[in-house]
């Protein structure tokens, strides 16, 4: 090899040494936990938003059965006082006397005494 030749590769070999650094540094600009972090909340407020359009297309398209959903939703999770209150008007048909506490009944039964 000819010192011109070395010269060159010597060359060639700081242009591609430059270049991997150059790739180096913009790549550990991108992993940067705040810049992952960023990207993911970018993506999922994206598929919120996607989400949302989807639900308000469905429910445009088919308002009886949204309607439906969310009062069968409603219902179960309001269950236990929509069963109390159907337990006090049907024992008021009934003649019975709507459920008191222990300290009513211990007041009532003090008074008539």
């Amino acid at each position: 090899m000819s010192e011109e030749e070395i010269k060159a590769a010597e060359f060639e070999v700081d242009r591609a040494r430059s270049r991997l650094l150059a790739t180096l540094h913009e790549l550990s600009g991108q992993f940067q936990p705040h810049r992952l972090i960023q990207e993911v909340w970018e993506t999922a407020k994206d598929k919120g938003a996607d989400l949302a359009e989807d639900a308000v297309d469905a429910v445009r398209a088919r308002p009886l059965a949204a309607t439906g959903v969310v009062a069968a939703i409603t219902m179960f999770l309001a269950r236990e006082p929509l069963m109390d209150l159907a337990g006090k008007v049907v024992g008021r048909k009934k003649g019975k006397p709507p459920n008191r506490s222990k300290k009513a009944e211990k007041e009532k039964t003090e008074t008539t005494q």
